[in-house]
């Protein structure tokens, strides 16, 4: 399952006030080293909004230099890192922001990731846990266990956490196509193809469950309908004609892909 569910949060002296116990050990800031870095910060933000994270993370270093006491921005370069694929980078920095405000649920989640990204699916839970011991009701959490869990090969497991993020958040389209999928590689085919047409009836732009719809249509011998749901995903992301990133990138389940392997091979 994809796992780039990260979080930003609380950009730079804003999340000074959010962490007041950090407060009383920080130095004394000019009012022009506070307006110089808001200015990078909104910097930041802006290279994040147009998918530049390289510059996004220089942002956050030079950010970092003046300010390395704020929690958000060690959380936030470990973001864009995550961005870039540098996920041991990624971890040192959501280890830094740890130390310094161990309550900070995102950190937990994004240091999570990395450790997917990794491989390292226990690990990758231990974290989700910890922010849903902060947060129960985190529907992202709940989503990014269900990851690991699926990488752990654990679909039962995995079914359930997706499930109680739709539970709590029943407009996280994503969870219910790893739901979706999940039910699949159970052996549920009836009840995954007619949740993931449920999908794509409410969320047509949604690459993923068309793709997927697609292959689940063509090993039923349903192949009007499975056509044209691939005309519109890859019109929407040509990436699903790729069966190494479908398998190692978006993590569908092994019987989606042997099963989607079918149709681009027209067996």
């Amino acid at each position: 399952m994809i796992p780039w569910f990260f979080r930003f949060f609380s950009y730079l002296l804003a999340s000074l006030i959010a962490f007041p116990f950090i407060a009383t050990a920080l130095p004394a800031y000019t009012q022009q080293q506070l307006q110089q870095g808001e200015a990078i910060s909104q910097q930041a933000i802006t290279a994040i909004a147009q998918g530049n994270f390289g510059q996004a993370e220089q942002y956050f270093s030079l950010l970092i230099e003046s300010f390395p006491e704020n929690p958000a921005l060690w959380s936030n370069r470990g973001n864009s890192r995550i961005a870039q694929n540098k996920l041991q980078e990624a971890i040192s920095d959501f280890n830094q922001a740890i130390a310094l405000a161990p309550s900070e649920p995102d950190s937990y989640l994004n240091r999570g990731i990395a450790y997917e990204g990794q491989g390292r699916y226990q690990e990758a839970v231990a974290d989700y846990n910890r922010v849903l011991a902060l947060l129960p009701d985190d529907a992202v959490a709940y989503n990014n266990r269900g990851n690991a869990k699926a990488g752990q090969g654990n679909w039962e497991a995995a079914l359930a956490d997706y499930q109680k993020a739709v539970e709590f958040a029943p407009n996280f389209a994503l969870a219910r196509d790893n739901g979706a999928l999940a039910l699949y590689q159970l052996g549920k085919i009836p009840e995954s193809i007619q949740e993931m047409r449920k999908i794509v009836r409410k969320y047509p732009m949604f690459a993923d469950a068309r793709a997927a719809l697609t292959a689940m249509l063509w090993e039923e011998g349903n192949q009007g309908e499975a056509e044209s749901n691939w005309a519109a995903a890859v019109g929407l992301n040509a990436r699903y004609q790729d069966l190494d990133w479908v398998s190692q990138t978006r993590r569908w389940p092994p019987k989606v892909i042997a099963a989607l392997e079918k149709f681009l091979t027209l067996q």
